[in-house]
C-alpha cells in the first residue's frame, strides 16, 4: 500500500537537505519504508541519528526525516530552506491534502525522477542472517539495528 509522506535527507545537510513529498510503501510490520530505491528503517524509541533523522537507510546509513504531510503545506523545518520535490503521481493527493488548487512554485517543484524500489531485494537484505534488530538488548550499536552499516568510529 502506498502512502503519502514528506521525506528529507538529513545526513550532511541539517535542515536544508533534498526533500520530497511522495508515495512510500511500507513493509508488513511498518518499520521499513521503501522510497526512491532505498529501504528506510525506523529508529526505535526516541533515538535519532546524529543529524536528527527518524529513519536510516539500511544500505548507506544515511539519516532521513519522514513524516506525514502537513495540511498547511509547511513541511520543511522552520530553519530549513530549498524546494521540496513533489512526485508527479502524488500531486493530486498532495494538493487535496493541503486544500490548494495549484502548487506554490516558490517552495515546491514537480518531479518524475523518483526511482522504482526493488522491495524484494531490500526485504531479503533486511531478513538475511546477521542482519536485523540486535538479539542482545545490552548490545550497543550506533543504530538500533544491524545492517551493513557500521559506526563511523569503528
Amino acid at each position: 500500500m502506498k502512502i503519502l509522506r514528506y521525506i528529507e535527507l538529513k545526513s550532511g545537510h541539517s535542515d536544508n537537505g533534498p526533500a520530497w513529498i511522495a508515495y512510500v510503501e511500507q513493509s508488513k510490520t511498518g518499520r521499513t519504508l521503501y522510497f526512491n530505491g532505498r529501504g528506510l528503517m525506523k529508529l526505535k524509541g526516541q533515538r535519532r541519528g546524529d543529524s536528527g533523522g527518524n529513519y536510516i537507510d539500511m544500505e548507506t546509513g544515511d539519516s532521513f526525516w519522514v513524516s506525514g504531510v502537513k495540511k498547511n503545506g509547511q513541511d520543511r523545518h522552520w530553519a530549513g530552506s530549498g524546494r521540496v520535490l513533489v512526485e508527479a503521481a502524488a500531486l493530486a493527493e498532495y494538493l487535496e491534502t493541503i486544500k490548494a488548487k495549484t502548487l506554490d512554485a516558490s517552495r515546491c517543484e514537480v518531479t518524475d525522477s523518483i526511482r522504482q524500489t526493488d522491495i524484494k531485494r531490500l526485504s531479503q537484505l533486511a531478513n538475511s542472517p546477521s542482519k536485523g534488530w540486535p538479539h542482545d538488548p545490552g548490545e550497543q550499536t550506533l543504530y538500533s539495528f544491524r545492517r551493513n552499516v557500521t559506526s563511523p568510529d569503528k
